[in-house]
């Protein structure tokens, strides 16, 4: 029940975002709303997953690594697990493809879902989008949360998502 409300909320928020927009955008933040399967490596504790990111290319940084902008932002799952992060993205572009490679530390409560051994986790994540205009994107992401031992047990969790990219 709370994955169809909170896939409500992310859909009524990306509507009021496109219908109350000024005429001139200049396109320094972006949204990306994704949905998809969490721990799908796990049979037993595989679940949907909904979530948003936010990132702001105001705060961009270049250095020895390339450009590299902040992001924000969590997921829910099925069984009420819930993981909020924040951390770094690199977006690389390849015409019209966009490679984006990310790492974010983040808060962990595994609900009734899958028990990760801690509440601080590491997200990694590669996601590889296609850029259909200036101002939307479409793509695919694969990321891997961890708690990197600092817990008794390190079971990790393997997801996969598809997004929707939105600057405004």
């Amino acid at each position: 029940m709370i994955f169809k409300k909170l896939s409500f909320i992310f859909f009524v928020i990306f509507i009021a975002t496109k219908l109350f927009a000024a005429d001139e955008v200049n396109n320094n933040h972006q949204l990306n709303f994704f949905t998809g399967n969490f721990d799908f490596s796990d049979d037993k504790q595989k679940a949907l997953l909904v979530g948003f990111q936010h990132q702001d290319e105001n705060l961009n940084r270049d250095t020895f690594v390339g450009n590299v902008s902040p992001i924000t932002g969590g997921f829910v799952t099925e069984n009420s697990a819930a993981y909020i992060y924040t951390g770094v993205e690199w977006n690389v572009d390849m015409g019209g493809m966009t490679f984006t490679p990310s790492f974010a530390p983040g808060l962990y409560h595994e609900g009734d879902g899958k028990d990760l051994g801690h509440i601080l986790e590491f997200k990694s994540e590669v996601q590889l989008s296609y850029k259909p205009s200036d101002e939307s994107s479409i793509g695919v992401s694969y990321n891997h949360v961890s708690n990197a031992s600092l817990g008794d047990k390190n079971p990790g969790a393997n997801s996969y998502m598809f997004n929707f990219l939105k600057k405004f």
